[in-house]
């Protein structure tokens, strides 16, 4: 018994066995803190889910534990220089996340959650875990509990906007809605038969704008109304009840 354990804390003395076991631990614990981020993701229909923010985790905590092992093989003495690269080389990866459609950027949430779970993977690869479970525990609670209270704050309403000429007037439009504080999902450009039926139709109304947006407060509608209406080519102004 005696000879085994000695056998044991002589294997254990070697620095590349140490490693190697810490690196396994560390692993682990970045590949199940990039899960619960990307399970959160994935839940929410985003582009980067489960599988992209394990790699991403799992990724930056090699860096750092191969900083570790160049170090102690080559005794060189600044490690984060690899890590370093991990900070700055992801934005190729969240960039491939944000899409524009029409006068709406997605994807920006999704690809700050990749680049933070980047740093979590770094943290937890160079041994700092404490660090590494607190962030994930922000991280997560910043994505699924502050939509939560925005959208207990605000409602998302559909508006049908009938223009003249949807191209000329629709970045107009976009910037009334963001200029009265709402957060406009979608910009659609629809024929007149498409729209809603309620909307009221002329004969200068060639073209239907339907709009989402989280709106506030019915005060908050009603600057967007009096903007919207006050545009050349704006002929009417309808939001769903």
């Amino acid at each position: 018994m005696n000879i085994k354990v000695e056998a044991l804390k002589h294997i254990w003395a070697e620095p590349q066995v140490r490693l190697a076991v810490f690196a396994l631990g560390r692993m682990i614990l970045a590949a199940v803190l990039g899960g619960v981020i990307g399970y959160e993701r994935q839940h929410s229909h985003r582009p980067a889910g489960l599988r992209t923010h394990v790699l991403v985790a799992v990724g930056a905590a090699l860096v750092m534990c191969t900083s570790e092992y160049v170090a102690l093989r080559t005794g060189a003495t600044d490690v984060t220089r690899m890590g370093a690269q991990v900070v700055s080389g992801i934005g190729f990866l969240g960039a491939g996340t944000i899409l524009r459609e029409g006068f709406t950027v997605k994807g920006l949430t999704t690809a700050a959650s990749l680049w933070a779970v980047s740093c979590v993977g770094l943290a937890a690869g160079i041994g700092f875990w404490s660090g590494a479970l607190i962030a994930t525990v922000v991280i997560f609670l910043t994505l699924n509990t502050l939509r939560k209270v925005r959208n207990k704050h605000s409602s998302i309403r559909s508006i049908y906007i009938g223009v003249s000429n949807a191209y000329h007037v629709s970045e107009r439009v976009a910037e009334i809605f963001y200029a009265c504080g709402a957060d406009l999902r979608t910009l659609e450009i629809l024929f007149p038969d498409d729209s809603a039926p309620f909307l009221t139709m002329s004969r200068d109304v060639n073209k239907v704008l339907k709009a989402r947006a989280y709106i506030q407060g019915e005060s908050d509608l009603a600057l967007i109304k009096e903007g919207v209406l006050g545009l050349e080519g704006v002929f009417d102004f309808v939001f769903e009840p």
